[in-house]
């Protein structure tokens, strides 16, 4: 991804298993944090969750976003993202969790979802990194 800087390129690769804090917007303002999985398609984070949950329910309202990726190693060591939700679809999200899955979990099955849940991909523009450490 141009936007990160070479130095942390590796946070972002499959092989390094780091979580993002994916921060949104509540309706009165406030924020709400949640630790997901994601990986990238060279421009975009990309993350997944089920509709209707409170992110997805506050990234359609309100598309701005952060978030910090820690290096699993060091967590000092971490990129700290803005950006804007630029696109979400449930096309293909069902493969995407489960690709997720195979990344993080070393099973490509996603073991968590509920029954009749429909799984939302997000694409996520970064407009604003900080490297740290």
């Amino acid at each position: 991804m141009k936007s990160i800087p070479e130095s942390h390129q590796d946070l972002l690769k499959d092989e390094t298993k780091a979580f993002a804090y994916l921060a949104t917007l509540m309706p009165d303002g406030s924020p709400q944090v949640t630790p997901v999985w994601f990986n990238t398609d060279g421009e975009h984070i990309l993350i997944n969750t089920a509709q209707g949950r409170i992110k997805d329910r506050n990234m359609r309202a309100r598309p701005r976003v952060a978030m910090c990726i820690a290096d699993p190693g060091d967590p000092y060591r971490y990129l700290q993202i803005r950006g804007k939700v630029d696109e979400f679809t449930i096309e293909g999200a069902d493969a995407h969790i489960e690709a997720l899955a195979g990344k993080y979990t070393g099973t490509y099955k996603y073991m968590f979802g509920k029954t009749g849940e429909k799984r939302v991909t997000y694409k996520i523009l970064p407009r604003k990194v900080d490297a740290h450490g």
